[in-house]
């Protein structure tokens, strides 16, 4: 097989219909628009959500909600979750590891959010002012 013999498969491509080719051709005078009115003219359409000029429906009703881009890429994680992964020195990764945060996850933060009484190593993890307190109060610590 030559690039030359490559030809699209049976049936793949369709031969469009010839309007305006007389009566017996089955799409002549009107050519399927029917008969006078905006359809029928050339040009004669408008765009999506035109109501004759009365204000569209999307632009009369307020505008809502807000989707950060930057919520999927950071986790918040509670206290007494850091003493779920067994490794010595707890990072995005071995959270990640321990399906603790999800896999698409850049920034985490740790929140005062339950009690911690192990003393955990943190690094390149952020932490809160109160869950600061509560890692190092039990002997744990932060790097940043």
């Amino acid at each position: 097989m030559r690039l030359n013999e490559l030809s699209p498969g049976k049936g793949a491509k369709k031969v469009g219909k010839r309007f305006g080719r007389g009566h017996s051709a089955g799409q002549g005078k009107t050519s399927g628009r029917g008969q006078k009115g905006q359809h029928a003219r050339s040009g004669g359409y408008h765009k999506v959500g035109f109501e004759g000029g009365q204000m569209p429906l999307q632009r009369r009703l307020p505008k809502v909600g807000f989707n950060s881009r930057m919520a999927r890429l950071t986790a918040e994680l509670r206290l007494h979750e850091l003493t779920i992964p067994t490794a010595d020195e707890i990072t995005i990764d071995v959270l990640k590891a321990a399906n603790l945060v999800p896999a698409v996850v850049t920034k985490v933060k740790v929140i005062k959010s339950g009690e911690i009484d192990k003393a955990v190593k943190l690094k390149g993890i952020a932490v809160t002012k109160g869950a600061r307190e509560a890692i190092e109060k039990a002997g744990g610590s932060i790097q940043d």
